[in-house]
């Protein structure tokens, strides 16, 4: 009689923003026993998520890069999910487990999402929470991301500059993401706003070449895609 394979576990492991000490001891321990790890890949260099992760590495473990194409132009972004679930589910079915490296948090705007939304229903998946970008921005500056009953907005830099500015209007403090090509607009609604004075900038959080300065002091004129604005109008001082 054959004895029946048992399904592996997909992993879901934040790795943080990308200093590796910032890696949890969880995700730490998982990456060092699973026998796959998954990661997404630009079509054009290396993956940011498995450069976090390099030294920790076992040997023998079996990598299957999830190659995105990283350009401004619309890619097929669901075959690219499709093929790589099916990758994987092929390895769990296998009775192997399979860790999917996530840079930051796999919830917060990660694209775990779209793997864990195409295999949970078929397979047990286990998100392990990371350090994420919002909070290492917010340590970088050496300013707390709110204060006392403040309501914190998360806000993506893509949005229509109108919607931009109406979600500002009424946000008492904000996170501005996925800053890259959309600084100059962002930083026309700020300037316009009147508020510019109160943000601060952070690019590249935790890394060796982070930059952290006001936003006012900020003299470049493009952003690269990870870095965020943090808008504090100072409503709860929590200085008090």
């Amino acid at each position: 009689m054959t004895t029946p394979v048992e399904y592996g576990t997909l992993y879901g492991l934040g790795v943080g923003p990308g200093d590796p000490e910032l890696i949890t001891l969880k995700a730490h321990r998982l990456l060092r026993t699973c026998p796959v790890v998954a990661y997404p890949a630009p079509d054009d260099g290396d993956s940011f998520a498995r450069s976090i992760v390099e030294d920790f590495l076992p040997a023998g473990v079996e990598e299957l890069p999830i190659v995105i194409p990283m350009r401004p132009e619309r890619f097929p972004a669901q075959d690219v999910y499709d093929r790589a679930a099916a990758d994987i589910s092929n390895r769990l079915c296998g009775g192997r487990d399979v860790a999917v490296l996530c840079e930051g948090d796999p919830f917060f705007y990660g694209s775990f999402m779209y793997l864990f939304a195409r295999l949970a229903e078929d397979h047990t998946v286990e998100v392990v929470p990371g350090v994420s970008s919002l909070t290492a921005c917010a340590a970088a500056f050496g300013r707390p991301l709110a204060a006392r009953n403040d309501v914190l907005s998360i806000i993506p830099a893509p949005l229509e500059e109108s919607e931009l500015r109406a979600r500002l209007e009424v946000a008492e403090a904000a996170a501005i993401i996925k800053i890259g090509r959309h600084y100059e607009k962002v930083r026309r609604v700020l300037d316009q706003m009147g508020i510019a004075e109160s943000c601060g900038y952070v690019e590249r959080a935790t890394l060796e070449n982070q930059v952290v300065s006001s936003l006012t002091e900020f003299d470049g004129e493009r952003a690269p895609y990870f870095s965020m604005i943090l808008v504090y109008k100072g409503g709860e001082p929590w200085t008090d």
